[in-house]
């Protein structure tokens, strides 16, 4: 399968608690959902499905170049609901599924098309990206998830910890600039649709719910996460008002984000 065959799925819930209706919330005028499947399409997908759970979501995408899922509500994630998805439509289990998530306007392509790469290029169950953390204050933030990874790019644990920890610096100082393999996790994720699948039949693990990060119960499942070094920043994504603020301001001021 080469890296350009894949399909991008974007979850879409309406009720988000933070910012309600967030699928919906528009940048330039334009509903955030529809931005980003935008990013997806520049990307090169051979698909883009949006899972959502409200009929408004779908309405308001009426019209553009895509398919849209109708899911239950109830689902616990957004790789749940995409696990409905893949089944109601039927893909192949080799189908390179890449999860974007619905609040990333401003998702680059070129990150897109790299996390389906890395996961066709290797064995893994999974695949995600990271980027080098380049500060003390991002290693020990915990909205900051961090990862480390073994020499064949296969992740070994994600954390919202300062990993690694650089014994002898940080035991006397912990600003200046940190050790070279400290990852920040990206979250985006591709898929076999097939893993899709047993991947939401697997029991939340005791990490995963310490961590708060989905992505520890394949870890300690025994699956293999490949980590791939994403090619381009990812700007951050929408999750308030305030963020919605910056993303209009953003789009509006940066003409290369138009697409």
């Amino acid at each position: 399968m080469s890296t350009a065959d894949f399909i991008v799925a974007i979850p879409a819930r309406f009720g988000a608690s933070r910012l309600p209706g967030k699928p919906l919330r528009l940048i330039a005028g334009e509903p955030m959902v529809v931005h980003v499947a935008r990013r997806a399409l520049a990307a090169g997908a051979r698909e883009v499905v949006v899972a959502t759970d409200d009929v408004r979501i779908a309405d308001a995408l009426a019209g553009q170049d895509l398919r849209v899922c109708m899911t239950r509500a109830d689902h616990a994630s957004g790789t749940d609901r995409l696990a409905e998805c893949a089944a109601q439509l039927g893909w192949a289990d080799e189908t390179i599924v890449v999860n974007l998530q619905g609040d990333e306007p401003f998702a680059p392509p070129e990150g897109i098309r790299a996390v389906a790469g890395v996961l066709a290029g290797g064995q893994a169950d999974m695949a995600t990206l990271g980027v080098p953390v380049e500060d003390a204050e991002t290693l020990f933030d915990p909205n900051a998830v961090k990862l480390v990874r073994d020499r064949n790019g296969l992740a070994l644990y994600f954390s919202r910890a300062p990993i690694p920890w650089q014994r002898d610096r940080f035991g006397r100082n912990r600003l200046g600039p940190v050790a070279e393999g400290a990852l920040r996790h990206i979250g985006i994720y591709a898929y076999r649709a097939g893993f899709l699948r047993t991947f939401t039949q697997l029991p939340p693990g005791t990490l995963e719910q310490l961590e708060a990060l989905e992505q520890l119960r394949v870890l300690e499942a025994g699956h293999r996460i490949a980590v791939g070094l994403s090619p381009v920043p990812f700007p951050p994504g929408v999750d308030t008002e305030a963020d919605l603020a910056r993303a209009e301001a953003r789009f509006l001021s940066d003409k290369s984000l138009q697409l």
